[in-house]
């Protein structure tokens, strides 16, 4: 019979590429993790791990006992959930994953529920950007992710992941409200010799925000980037550049800065993912109920 804890092992070589990255997200030494994995070799009686370089590659035999170790993680996790929803207590920890806006906007008063209603459940929150989140959530580094989908920008997709839409928010371009200069700019095209904000290439919204200043006919000056819309804003408000804004961040105030309409009216989506072998667990189920009934709280809210 192959130890269980030993096939996961395999599968996290699979996911990280490297012992020491497995030793370091699993806790263990990396003499523990190759040791365990001479073992699990011993019990197959086959090759399974090939040296490339300063990497790990699987043998084609590793590759087969990695396809049915997923299988065999998501049955365990069902019989977790099942067991736990056998409970007449919702108990448990939920692993988060969360973007800025989504952790200051949704979080709150999710977790304010949570406390008054799931006392049993405690939930540890993580902010990480979304589209590695996702794939960190299919790894089973986290049991939920709170992610973010752009027009025409599909997120990533995983096997084993389900998706949940929660909210909408519309995306408008965001301006210093005190500035005479800009005064005249009423559409992203007017923007076309501003400086401009925007998040790190890669982002989705990065690419959302260039190939709309694009469609508009100018190739955009970034001067700043960062991954903190605060700062964002900050810079925007000051009157230092322009940049897109989704109204969640505006969701526990009024906008601090001119906000414009763009073309379509574009709306980003707010979703959550679960692995859906994990969607039954009782604490899963009522985190995003708690999350759910934050997003209404703001959609019922005017923006200011």
């Amino acid at each position: 019979m192959l130890d269980v804890r030993r096939l996961r092992l395999l599968r996290e070589v699979q996911i990280r590429g490297t012992l020491a990255e497995v030793a370091t997200v699993l806790n263990f030494s990396p003499s523990s993790v190759s040791q365990q994995l001479t073992l699990l070799e011993q019990e197959t009686g086959v090759e399974l791990l090939r040296k490339v370089g300063r990497r790990v590659q699987l043998t084609a035999q590793a590759e087969i006992l990695v396809s049915h170790t997923e299988a065999l993680l998501d049955i365990l996790e069902q019989a977790e959930a099942d067991l736990t929803a056998s409970l007449t207590t919702v108990v448990g920890t939920v692993r988060v994953a969360v973007f800025q806006s989504a952790a200051l906007a949704l979080m709150p008063a999710a977790l304010t529920r949570m406390r008054h209603e799931y006392p049993d459940v405690r939930i540890e929150m993580v902010q990480h950007e979304p589209e590695s989140a996702l794939h960190e959530t299919w790894a089973r580094d986290f049991d939920m992710v709170v992610a973010e989908q752009y027009p025409a920008h599909a997120a990533p997709r995983h096997p084993g992941l389900d998706k949940v839409n929660l909210t909408t928010d519309a995306i408008r371009l965001a301006l210093p409200a005190r500035e005479r200069e800009i005064h005249t700019v009423e559409s992203i095209a007017d923007a076309h010799n501003l400086p401009w904000v925007m998040e790190p290439r890669g982002a989705a919204s990065r690419h959302f925000a260039e190939q709309l200043c694009r469609s508009a006919g100018f190739e955009p000056d970034v001067r700043y980037e960062t991954a903190d819309l605060q700062a964002q804003i900050r810079l925007i408000a000051s009157g230092n550049a322009v940049g897109l804004m989704p109204d969640l961040v505006w969701a526990d105030g009024d906008a601090t800065c001119r906000l414009v309409e763009l073309p379509a009216a574009p709306r980003r989506t707010i979703f959550t993912s679960v692995r859906r072998s994990g969607t039954q667990y009782p604490a899963v189920s009522a985190f995003r109920a708690a999350l759910t009934s934050a997003a209404e709280l703001i959609e019922d809210q005017p923006l200011g």
